[in-house]
């Protein structure tokens, strides 16, 4: 979700809005942006063949309820998820274990079914709700960016969540997302992501409520409908 960050650079430091252009018209420019610079990665490689087994394997168990596209690719990103649908995945998670991989896949595809493109669109209307100039942002710059950051601070977590309870359900344990968090590096708080400590901490208590009750699931988790793949 780091994508929102290159929305406000675009909107707070420079002429971004096309005339009369709406915040969800910057909003599709920048993740089209993000998308267009995305290196695909081979089709044919077996890291990438890996990663999309992988992946076919989580949206068949999880009966998602949205469409969804993979996109396996190279570079820095290890993975993301752009316009409600799209996840970019770096072929590199095929060097990871089975259960690692499906954690960060898992947590991509939480963004999704938890409909977080749709709360961050709703947020930036809110802030600005008529065309994007420089009279409707400015004002609202340093508010949008705190209450910006703490949206993604909590989807964040609630994709964490859904992940590993998805994990759970598949038959893996909360050690595998450990060490994916382990693999990935730690970190300190950004602003679209709480640090690792955090993550961890907070993964902690989803595990505890998971094993108090595996039926129980947050407001917005559907991980309780996955089966266990064939």
């Amino acid at each position: 979700m780091r994508w929102w960050i290159v929305t406000l650079a675009l909107l707070f430091t420079g002429p971004a809005a096309h005339a009369d252009e709406g915040i969800l018209g910057v909003l599709a420019r920048s993740q089209l942006a993000r998308l267009d610079h995305a290196s695909a990665a081979d089709p044919s490689s077996v890291r990438a063949r890996t990663v999309r087994v992988s992946f076919e394997t989580l949206a068949r168990a999880l009966g998602l309820r949205h469409p969804v596209e993979l996109r396996v690719i190279e570079g820095e990103t290890v993975a993301e998820t752009l316009q409600g649908r799209v996840v970019l995945a770096n072929e590199s998670l095929a060097d990871l274990g089975e259960g690692e991989r499906l954690f960060i896949l898992a947590h991509e595809l939480g963004h999704i079914e938890l409909g977080h493109w749709e709360q961050t669109q709703h947020l930036y209307q809110k802030w600005v709700p008529g065309a994007v100039t420089p009279d409707q942002t400015e004002p609202v710059a340093a508010l949008l960016g705190r209450d910006g950051s703490g949206l993604a601070h909590r989807q964040e977590i609630e994709a964490d969540a859904y992940a590993l309870h998805t994990l759970h359900a598949l038959g893996g344990t909360s050690r595998d997302a450990v060490t994916a968090f382990m693999h990935l590096g730690t970190s300190l708080d950004t602003a679209t992501h709480p640090g690792t400590r955090k993550r961890l901490a907070a993964l902690r208590a989803a595990d505890a409520q998971w094993s108090a009750d595996p039926q129980a699931t947050t407001r917005n988790e559907r991980s309780d409908s996955v089966s266990r793949p064939d």
